[in-house]
């Protein structure tokens, strides 16, 4: 198995975007990920090679976004991404990616977190185990979630 550095190195970009395809916010995102890699510090040990170990990762990732989602939609007692910003980003980043996220951020949490997933190229067999839908239904919902998206980039002229 890889040291710890090695995971944090291979994974940490990965599932920042990941987190951003949630929160669409940078400084959040990285607390996410933040939270990510401790819980993989403290439970290495525990890790047991029954799935890959990007699967083990991202669904700690997948369950700290919702977490993080949960506990802010009780705090304020809105949904957050109805209320939520434009992320502001680097000078230099391209704007089709900052309306892809804004887009993203618009999706349902389910079709946030298989997008997000997605766009990191997983396998969708990994894809459906870290949800826990079979990969056929993952297959559809894939499908149904890119026409979505397609229709909300066409919104912002973008194709």
């Amino acid at each position: 198995m890889p040291g710890f550095e090695e995971i944090y190195n291979t994974y940490a970009p990965q599932v920042f975007r990941v987190c951003m395809g949630y929160v669409n916010d940078r400084e959040l995102a990285k607390d996410m990920v933040q939270d990510t890699f401790i819980s993989v510090w403290k439970n290495l040990h525990s890790f047991r090679n029954e799935s890959a170990i990007s699967t083990w990762i991202f669904r700690i990732a997948t369950n700290i976004c919702l977490r993080a989602i949960e506990k802010d939609e009780r705090e304020k007692n809105v949904r957050l991404l109805a209320s939520f910003p434009t992320a502001d980003y680097d000078k230099g980043q391209d704007e089709k990616l900052s309306k892809l996220y804004t887009c993203i951020a618009a999706l349902e949490e389910m079709e946030r977190i298989i997008i997000s997933l997605l766009l990191e190229d997983l396998p969708y067999l990994e894809i459906a185990a870290i949800v826990g839908i079979n990969e056929p239904n993952l297959r559809v919902k894939v499908h149904r979630i890119k026409q979505k998206l397609a229709t909300k980039m066409k919104a912002y002229g973008q194709f």
